[in-house]
């Protein structure tokens, strides 16, 4: 069985700055909702997948600001055209009759990580988690878990395997915590130790 995993926040994120800002007769921006319905179906289409999932992001913090206060906090507000859209796509996804996931206190992609972690114990299931998000990539296992992602815009994806990973970043997926932790990561606010960079973090792993 395959199941695919909708990282919803990232997509919709993506479909914002990639697509023109269309909107509907009273005003409503649509834009990113039209990117997600699209890319739902692309994914539906091209993969073939038996379930699919939809996992959210809440507002407020999370356990990540309550150890680190600096995590995310550069980051600005969201765009009120696409806040109202993210809350728009509960209901495109809703009447695809896909399910809804979300925790207060936890991201998405923390469901996604256990929602992978508890059904990839089952051979039978093939699980494939749909983000642009590159920290998803530590989730690959070889070919139970794979990332399929958005390297430009909404059309140029990729599918990430184990060895779509080792040829990228030349070690396991399992390490790229431990390669986040060296470099830091600035989208995410996270320091690293000063002077070392991603050639320095890749050749100490």
């Amino acid at each position: 069985k395959i199941l695919v995993l909708l990282d919803v926040h990232l997509i919709i994120h993506r479909a914002y700055h990639a697509l023109p800002d269309f909107s509907t007769s009273s005003g409503r921006p649509t834009g990113a909702l039209y990117g997600l319905a699209s890319m739902v179906i692309s994914i539906v289409k091209d993969l073939n997948p038996d379930y699919v999932i939809a996992c959210y992001d809440l507002p407020g913090g999370t356990f990540r600001t309550t150890m680190y206060t600096g995590y995310k906090a550069h980051r600005k507000e969201l765009d009120g055209a696409l806040s109202e859209q993210i809350e728009g796509s509960r209901e495109i996804l809703s009447a695809l009759s896909i399910p809804l996931y979300e925790v207060k206190g936890f991201e998405a992609d923390d469901l996604l990580g256990t929602i992978s972690e508890k059904l990839k114990k089952d051979k039978e299931n093939e699980i494939i988690i749909a983000s642009g998000d590159m920290d998803t990539l530590q989730l690959v296992d070889a070919k139970k878990v794979k990332v399929f992602t958005l390297k430009r815009g909404l059309t140029d994806t990729v599918i990430y395997d184990e060895s779509t990973v080792v040829e990228r970043f030349g070690f396991k997926p399992e390490l790229l915590p431990d390669y986040k932790g060296l470099r830091g990561d600035p989208s995410d606010n996270i320091i690293g130790i000063p002077g070392i960079g991603e050639k320095t973090a890749t050749t100490l792993i």
